[in-house]
């Protein structure tokens, strides 16, 4: 499975403004989410926004990460995902097929597979076109040994 540096432009159809991929493949992986080929600024020449179907396999954990500013929201199509989120990722969220969920930029979160049988399977619309390019790791540890009143480390 690539990850995401191929040349993305092969699948796309149309023209003139419209632009189509038809039924993609899964073919590549970031953090343990593995994805369709979907539109962005890497096939389409999308400006502010991408858009593909996000796979966490059974037991899977998409490590705690910050989105750094763009917006993102899901659409949950198969499965139940755990959000941890915040400051050192302690609140918590459980989602399933049918929810919508938003995330704000800059938010601390961890996404796990709630099941080990059965994946997770989501749409994902990001205000940003490059994808993941601005997603940065989050160390949800060094945030659990902070000082009270410390914020949480950002990018």
């Amino acid at each position: 499975m690539a990850t995401g540096s191929e040349d993305l432009k092969h699948s796309v159809e149309g023209g003139h403004g419209v632009l189509v991929i038809r039924a993609s493949p899964t073919h590549r992986a970031w953090n343990g989410i593995h994805y369709k080929t979907g539109l962005s600024a890497k096939n389409v020449g999308a400006r502010h926004l991408s858009m593909n179907v996000a796979t966490i396999p059974p037991g899977g954990v998409a490590y705690a990460h910050i989105h750094v500013d763009f917006e993102v929201m899901l659409y949950v199509l198969q499965g139940r995902v755990r959000h941890e989120y915040g400051a050192g990722c302690e609140q918590v969220i459980d989602n399933e097929a049918g929810d919508f969920i938003f995330i704000a930029p800059g938010v601390p979160h961890e996404v796990r597979n709630l099941s080990n049988t059965e994946p997770v399977v989501a749409v994902v619309a990001r205000s940003d076109a490059s994808e993941w390019e601005n997603i940065a790791p989050y160390d949800r540890a060094a945030a659990h040994n902070a000082l009270p009143g410390d914020e949480p480390r950002q990018p």
